[in-house]
């Protein structure tokens, strides 16, 4: 039997059960806020106070007692865990309900909320847990002024591109779970993964813009497909 090679790219569906608001593309809001204005370098140039006042409520919902990683975490913690080396977990989300999961090796390809980084040295500060404003010193070159969410905004390129990509070449299953299919680069990881033979699987609560791409579908909630799909990988 053919050693399993298992890439999973997960989105804001996975996360929505735990109580992490998702960004509304029919709209083109995020908890209320334009998209424009809060997810982009040049809303960030425009407004710092606003995007850091947005990111430093983000960061403390992560706190909240109901914000736990749920069954389709803690499945593919499982998954990494009973084929250690093989599961590459990349993720579209800026939380850090992976590694509350037990998960290990997540590429936060969005970047997270629970780091900052500088602008002037371009150092990165992780398990950033308080506020960050203008007025936040780096610890690195002792600079105001220059601290900013170590997220990917619009516009930017995402983190871990090579290893992904690599990753991608040498898988033998690739799995996007609660994605759109609608963002790219990510929306292509699936043609790539298909381009070098891997089966692709979608689960999501319903089909994405891309689901005719991937090979097969699972239709429903995380808590449940997710558990089901990897009782289906291990077996």
């Amino acid at each position: 039997m053919t050693e399993k090679r298992v890439v999973v790219l997960t989105g804001a569906g996975i996360s929505a059960e735990s109580g992490i608001a998702t960004f509304r593309a029919s709209d083109g809001l995020w908890e209320n806020h334009r998209v424009e204005d809060v997810a982009t370098p040049e809303g960030f140039a425009r407004n710092p106070k606003l995007v850091q006042d947005f990111y430093n409520a983000r960061r403390a919902r992560l706190h909240d007692a109901d914000v736990q990683p749920n069954a389709a975490h803690i499945a593919l913690a499982r998954l990494q865990q009973a084929l250690p080396g093989k599961v590459t977990l990349i993720t579209q989300n800026v939380d850090d309900l992976h590694e509350r999961g037990g998960a290990t090796e997540v590429l936060h390809m969005h970047g997270s909320l629970l780091s900052v980084r500088c602008l002037y040295c371009d150092s990165v500060q992780d398990n950033w847990h308080d506020d960050c404003s203008t007025e936040t010193v780096c610890p690195v070159c002792k600079r105001a002024h220059g601290m900013r969410p170590d997220i990917v905004w619009f516009g930017e390129m995402p983190y871990y591109m090579n290893i992904i990509e690599k990753r991608l070449a040498n898988c033998t299953h690739f799995a996007a779970i609660g994605t759109s299919g609608q963002v790219y680069p990510a929306a292509g990881f699936v043609a790539l993964a298909r381009e070098w033979g891997a089966e692709t699987y979608e689960i999501n609560l319903e089909p994405s813009h891309g689901a005719s791409k991937f090979q097969h579908i699972y239709s429903g909630k995380a808590t449940v497909e997710v558990p089901r799909w990897v009782e289906s990988m291990l077996n």
